[in-house]
């Protein structure tokens, strides 16, 4: 009997062009979301390259990140920490405010989340320019908790963004 071919994610996430302004080709993960092999694979993935390593928590920035971050955490037997846009979280926070291309944005995370020593996993979709997964990081690292990687399910090697990572791990599954 001959096992079914493994599925490739990258056949589940389709170009959109011109959006969300002219030039851009977005990346829709959409039907890989609808699929649920496609899906189980990329968190299949994504487990293995950090089964065995000393994780304490996945912390995953706001919100697509999240919809990868909380079935990781459970196959990995860690916590789940949601980064947010500010005003989302309902106790005390911390939060790191940080540029973008064009303006500001800001990242709030509770002031609990973490701790000295705990080993933490950065989790987000899309890797593109960087800039919010550095304030993911910065704002983790406030805490005293040390970050043991940051994690993408797809990864615009284009745009350069895993240097504004360094000297961070960067692990990508998928690279476009």
């Amino acid at each position: 009997m001959n096992a079914a071919a493994p599925v490739d994610p990258r056949d589940w996430i389709r170009d959109i062009p011109d959006f969300p302004k002219p030039g851009i080709v977005f990346k829709d993960i959409t039907p890989l979301l609808g699929n649920p092999e496609a899906f189980g694979a990329v968190i299949d993935r994504l487990a293995e390259q950090f089964a065995g390593r000393a994780i304490d928590t996945i912390a995953a920035a706001e919100a697509r990140g999240f919809i990868f971050g909380a079935p990781l955490a459970l196959r990995l037997n860690a916590g789940f920490v949601p980064i947010r846009k500010p005003g989302k979280l309902p106790y005390a926070t911390i939060a790191l405010e940080y540029q973008l291309e064009y303006g500001t944005d800001r990242l709030e995370v509770h002031t609990d989340a973490f701790g000295p020593g705990r080993r933490v996993l950065l989790l987000d979709d899309v890797l593109a320019t960087g800039g919010t997964m550095r304030a993911c990081r910065d704002l983790v690292q406030q805490t005293g908790a040390d970050v043991v990687a940051c994690a993408f399910v797809i990864e615009l090697t284009f745009l350069e963004g895993r240097s504004r990572l360094a000297p961070s791990e960067v692990f990508s599954l998928l690279a476009f």
